[in-house]
């Protein structure tokens, strides 16, 4: 029975993946900052652990208690949303702290095992802006688009010793914690030069006919990423993300 390593699991995309990946059969290691096991259906194959991604100590107690894991789910994420000149840089060290630094502490602890064994899979969800450009989220897309480089290179890296590097790509998903604190983070909103934007961009956002990405999408995304060695390098998740991709293509 394989075992999967989840970060994020305490809403939104990391739920879902936990709980895909429950519904599989797989022993499941479902971490979050403060640790919750009533988020998941009671299971023998489920384990709840403390993980904070950007503290190095519970990065190492985290690795040391899921002992052997076939496949790490960078899934942590923090977003958000500010005309780049105002963001707070305390905003955006902590936006690259989690998304960036985090993912990155993560998979170099897990590697050693992989190596070792030579075989795993890493899977980073990143975000399908860094397919294309959009306004106010400058910070967030640059954290994002580096952990896409930086997957990109160890998957060269980790080829020699049977170790797979993926990346899913998820669409707009307003129904998660994740958009909630993403607008908790906005700065500048106000700022009269950045009106127009601002009202344009929140708009385009609020458009409840447009296609968005599910949390399903995401779980069903990490799922072919982490079981199909023949999964593309960057996979799509949501319907939304789909023109992007073609277009990036």
């Amino acid at each position: 029975m394989k075992t999967v390593l989840i970060t994020g699991c305490s809403s939104g995309f990391g739920l879902e993946i936990a709980r895909y990946f429950l519904a599989r059969d797989w022993q499941v290691i479902a971490t979050m900052r403060t640790p919750s096991a009533d988020l998941l259906p009671p299971s023998e194959r489920l384990r709840v652990l403390a993980l904070d991604v950007t503290n190095p100590e519970s990065i190492r107690e985290a690795v040391e208690a899921a002992g052997p894991i076939d496949v790490l789910v960078n899934n942590a994420g923090f977003g958000a949303a500010s005309p780049a000149e105002l963001a707070p840089i305390a905003t955006v060290r902590e936006v690259f702290e989690t998304n960036t630094i985090g993912t990155i502490a993560l998979t170099q602890a897990v590697l050693p095992q992989f190596r070792q064994r030579r075989a795993g899979v890493v899977v980073n969800v990143t975000s399908s802006v860094t397919l294309k450009a959009l306004p106010l989220l400058a910070a967030y897309r640059a954290s994002k688009a580096a952990v896409n480089a930086y997957t990109e290179s160890v998957a060269l890296e980790l080829e020699q010793f049977g170790v797979r590097a993926r990346l899913v790509l998820p669409g707009r998903a307003p129904e998660t914690r994740f958009a909630e604190n993403a607008r908790a983070h906005m700065h500048g909103f106000d700022h009269e030069a950045y009106a127009d934007l601002v009202n344009s961009v929140t708009a385009r956002f609020a458009d409840p006919s447009a296609a968005i990405t599910r949390a399903q999408d995401v779980a069903e995304a990490v799922w072919r990423a982490a079981t199909d060695p023949s999964s593309p390098m960057h996979i799509p998740a949501g319907v939304d993300v789909q023109a992007w991709a073609a277009e990036a293509r």
